[in-house]
């Protein structure tokens, strides 16, 4: 029979193990060895089956057992310990409690879509979302303030299955809150808190607030299904990146402006600071910028003063190198949910939709585009990686019209990954071991190339035996995980005999695991399958290759390729040398980086924004073997991998669209030929070739560097004191001086400077020097004086900065390089209202080489001078500056 009502039965804990309680509802045990190992002692069977899930582990664990555990005095010392140690950890001083700044943020809001702090909570899907969970682990290990924001997905993302025929199947099982490691956000008076939107028609969307503690982090989860809403709104939120357009605008609603309202109850509550930063990570969370301009007009800020206020405290981050990859919606179903009938009625719907409609040259004028409405709501915006920065500025450069995408404000902060989380413990131990146990935490977690040095020091026969050990390990779990699949496929344990003999703990192996939309190229692999085979199959030198990967459930050609994988894997002649894992997640992923020799990425070329996968594979001594896409692209030595080459020669990062002209087929071809060559010619004899001592020494030694050189850069702990001094501290001192009567006096400014610029022009350009020729040389070193006669129309020179701008030139005249210096107003206005503004050029380089003369908005309160996106330049009649020829 089937129960008509389900509910969870708490256990009780004895009185002396009350503590194993907030063990395990704070979920620094993901991270924190002693404690998983504490858990694990309570009954290791169980801890197995529980998917080493706390929660669940209490849940089920016998009370004789408890009773038993109750009375022992060895278990409760290091419960004590624990206990003890746990609250060091959440209320000591750490390194931003330390740090010698007095404007860093008395808190941050970190609003995403998912996030993966453990698999024990699967409100993920991929790279995104452990991304986020890593930057929260960070920030607690580091004690940066961050309240995290995101929803709690009832379905979470999928879990995967094979068909017999290979077809990737999709299942949505349910998730009680009540079984997860999260506790209700409740008032006072013990009611559930929670938070409400206007819907149109005269509908709410009710949503309660679950909290999961992440070490020193609180993380607020948004749940709709709560016995308020309608049947649809209770469904808003069911799955992750499920549903048509309206449920993914509700849903984005609910994040952004319920994840405002959210923050807001649990400061009201908690007595948490305030958040003076408001971090969007990707667009999905844009809506947030609205809720707080709403809050300052309720405050009495109009809608251009409050938009002001918003920006400057708010940090914009961009995940996608792809217009696909971005939620865009259809102009009129915005505006329905933002009318006078729905949310937030007292801000004029025009102005809603005019944040985000791609009102640019290239752009959909009708289509709301969440990245875009992120970017003109925040001051400061930034990519994942060197690349995808100048990827992001090329995309995104129609919001600054007039500006070379150099010059586009979003910066970069390369990801990173949370070494604790993904390190195996047994290259802890070995850390531990060399330069003792606090000294590796700290190398993991705050970093610091030091700490790395002593990897030098290891013994190459101990590398060799981690490695072995930890490929070893892989080697079972695969087998154990093939079996499980292959028994869902339908096979009988009579048909699966030949699973004992997959994989070799002896043989090269190498990792392939992400998800699977096309320019990931899954398959690329597959290119020329008899080379392949071969390769697999080397009778001296042989491979084996572990992939695993989610196609999106709607993505029917991403299903396709894994189809075309797993047919191949099923191939009786190398089953025992390839194999597909369905199910890609946490847990699973956190053996294949432990395992694997060496870490296969080979995106099109620039689509991949960063991917972190390559770096946790990095942090267990695994060595990549990448196109130079993402941050492969920024730290690729020869000294610790491989660079597959590309088709577009791998230099500067091909725009989009030469990208996506190209023939796929013909690149693919190229590309799949350079990865065999690059395999049979140089990973696979470095493997396999033995020094003196019977070891290969040479591997060894790229592991050792990939240790030392990477391991430094590729720590979430990095990339978050980055995010801290780069964007933060200055978002909070921005969003300190825009006090109202400053954000007022900026709105007010930029209406003046926008109504006048038409008028703005640059006149006449006069050197001191003869230079008038296209031709002309001068000597290195050279000074050339520059006078400029400007019109400024209804500004001042207190409104405008007038540059000289220099660099070298292309054969188009095209100024590379470029340095900007601001020229001095020398007199002015004339009777013609013009102004002369004069300053020195140094000629401080060889080769061809130009200048010109622009004159930009300023003032004070500007994070940049594009940031109106509004610049005068010389006309092609303009004087003398037409540029400098040097040699």
């Amino acid at each position: 029979m089937k129960a008509i009502r389900r509910f969870t039965v708490r256990p009780v804990l004895p009185e002396p193990l009350r503590p194993l309680s907030e063990l395990a509802r704070n979920l620094r045990w993901s991270w924190h060895a002693e404690t998983r190992d504490l858990f694990q002692s309570v009954d290791p069977e169980r801890w197995a089956a529980t998917g080493c899930d706390p929660v669940r582990l209490l849940g089920s664990v016998r009370p004789a057992r408890l009773a038993e555990l109750a009375e022992d005095r060895r278990f409760l010392r290091r419960l004590t310990a624990a206990a003890d140690d746990l609250h060091d950890y959440v209320t000591g001083d750490r390194w931003y409690q330390v740090a010698q700044s007095d404007g860093l943020p008395a808190a941050i809001a970190y609003f995403s879509p998912e996030f993966g702090i453990t698999a024990a909570l699967p409100q993920y899907s991929g790279g995104l979302g452990i991304l986020a969970g890593d930057h929260l682990k960070a920030a607690s290990d580091l004690g940066v303030p961050l309240i995290g924001v995101g929803l709690l997905y009832r379905h979470g993302y999928f879990r995967q299955t094979l068909s017999r025929d290979g077809w990737q199947q999709e299942h949505y099982p349910v998730l009680d809150p009540n079984e997860l490691p999260v506790t209700l956000l409740k008032e006072a008076d013990g009611a559930p808190a929670q938070v409400s939107l206007a819907l149109p028609g005269g509908k709410a969307l009710h949503a309660r607030i679950w909290l999961a503690q992440v070490g020193r982090i609180p993380l607020l989860m948004l749940d709709s299904d709560v016995e308020e809403n309608d049947l649809g709104e209770r469904g808003v939120t069911d799955r992750l990146y499920g549903g048509g357009s309206e449920h993914r605008l509700l849903q984005e609603m609910l994040l952004g402006i319920g994840g405002v309202r959210a923050v807001r109850t649990y400061c009201r509550l908690s007595g948490h600071p305030e958040p003076e930063v408001f971090h969007t990570n990707e667009g999905h969370a844009g809506f947030l910028g609205l809720e707080r301009i709403a809050e300052l007009c309720d405050q009495g800020l109009d809608f251009d003063s409050g938009l002001e206020a918003v920006r400057a405290g708010t940090v914009f981050t961009t995940h996608t190198p792809v217009p696909a990859g971005i939620d865009r919606f259809d102009r009129e179903l915005v505006a329905r949910h933002f009318g006078p009938d729905a949310e937030l009625p007292r801000i004029d719907v025009e102005r809603i939709l005019h944040l985000g409609m791609e009102t640019y040259p290239g752009g959909e004028p009708n289509l709301f585009n969440m990245a875009v409405m992120g970017l003109r709501l925040a001051q400061r915006a930034n990519g994942v990686s060197l690349l995808h920065g100048r990827v992001s500025r090329e995309m995104f450069s129609g919001l600054w019209p007039g500006f070379d995408p150099d010059e586009v404000p979003i910066t970069s902060v390369t990801n990173g990954v949370h070494a604790p989380t993904w390190v195996a413990p047994e290259v802890f131990r070995l850390g531990a071991r060399q330069i003792g146990t606090q000294r590796t935490e700290d190398a993991l977690s705050v970093g610091g190339s030091n700490r790395w040095d002593s990897v030098a020091d290891i013994p190459d026969l101990d590398i060799w035996e981690l490695r072995r050990d930890l490929r070893e390990q892989l080697v079972a779990e695969v087998r154990q995980r093939l079996r499980a699949s292959w028994r869902q496929r339908g096979a009988g344990t009579a048909e699966l005999g030949w699973i004992d003999g997959v994989l070799d703990p002896d043989v090269l192996t190498i990792g392939f695991a992400r998800r699977v939309p096309s320019y990931k190229r899954l398959t690329l692999m597959l290119r020329d399958q008899d080379r392949l085979m071969s390769l697999l199959l080397h009778p001296e030198r042989p491979i084996q290759i572990v992939v695993a990967g989610k196609a999106h459930p709607a993505d029917d050609g991403g299903k396709r390729l894994i189809q075309e994988l797993v047919r191949f894997a099923d191939d009786p002649r190398v089953r025992h040398r390839i194999v597909f894992l369905p199910d890609y997640g946490m847990a699973m992923a956190q053996k294949l980086y432990h395992g694997c020799d060496v870490w296969l990425n080979n995106p099109l070329r620039p689509l991949e924004a960063c991917g972190t996968s390559g770096m946790k594979a990095a942090l267990n001594g695994c060595l990549n073997l990448s196109v130079l896409d993402g941050w492969w692209d920024e730290w690729f030595q020869p000294d610790f991998g491989w660079a597959i080459p590309t088709a577009d020669g791998g230099d500067g990062g091909a725009p989009m669209r030469s990208v996506m002209g190209e023939d796929p087929g013909h690149r693919d071809d190229i590309e799949a030929a350079a990865l065999y060559d690059l395999l049979e010619q140089r990973v696979m004899p470095r493997f396999y070739e033995r020094g003196q001592g019977g070891l290969p020494d040479r591997w060894i030694e790229m592991v050792r560097r990939t240790l030392t050189l990477l391991g430094p850069k590729v720590l979430a702990g990095r990339m978050v004191r980055e995010y801290v001094d780069r964007l933060y501290a200055p978002a909070a001192h921005a969003h300190r001086a825009m006090d109202p009567e400053a954000a007022r006096e900026l709105a007010t400014w930029k209406a003046r400077v926008r109504a006048a610029w038409h008028d703005v022009t640059v006149d006449h350009v006069e050197t001191s020097a003869a230079m008038a020729s296209a031709t002309a040389t001068a000597e290195l070193g050279t000074t050339l004086g520059l006078r400029v006669r400007v019109g400024l129309g209804g500004l001042g020179p207190d409104d405008v900065e007038v540059q000289a701008v220099s660099g070298r030139v292309d054969e188009e005249d095209r100024i590379a390089d470029a340095t900007a210096v601001p020229l001095k107003p020398a007199g002015g206005p004339d009777p013609d209202g013009r102004w002369i503004y004069e300053g020195p050029l140094s000629l401080d380089r060889t080769g061809p080489y130009g200048y010109t003369v622009r004159i930009l908005p300023a003032h004070r309160l500007l994070a940049s001078g594009a940031e109106l996106g509004l610049v005068a330049v010389p006309s092609e009649e303009t004087g003398e500056g037409a540029g400098v020829l040097m040699r």
